[in-house]
């Protein structure tokens, strides 16, 4: 049994590549090179676990959930 053909075009859209994230995710700063280069997961404020590997350009996507956590945090000093 075949299956029927289906009409089927390549996105017309300029794409870096199909891994390229959906929404970019709040996660601690000092683990963010680490495991750009190393390969290791972060684990981004929504619970989210994967390894650092595109870095977020302005107006990018940000996730929802994170962004409400980390608007929620008290703010930082520098120390």
């Amino acid at each position: 049994m075949t299956l029927p053909e289906t009409d089927t075009r390549p996105e017309t859209t300029d794409q870096t590549s199909d891994d390229r994230p959906e929404m970019f995710h709040y996660v601690q700063k000092n683990k963010i090179a680490e495991s750009a280069v190393m390969g290791t997961h972060v684990v981004a404020l929504c619970g989210e676990v994967f390894p650092v590997t595109k870095s977020p350009k302005p107006g990018s996507p940000v996730c929802p959930d994170c962004k409400e956590i980390f608007e929620s945090l008290p703010p930082g000093g520098d120390s």
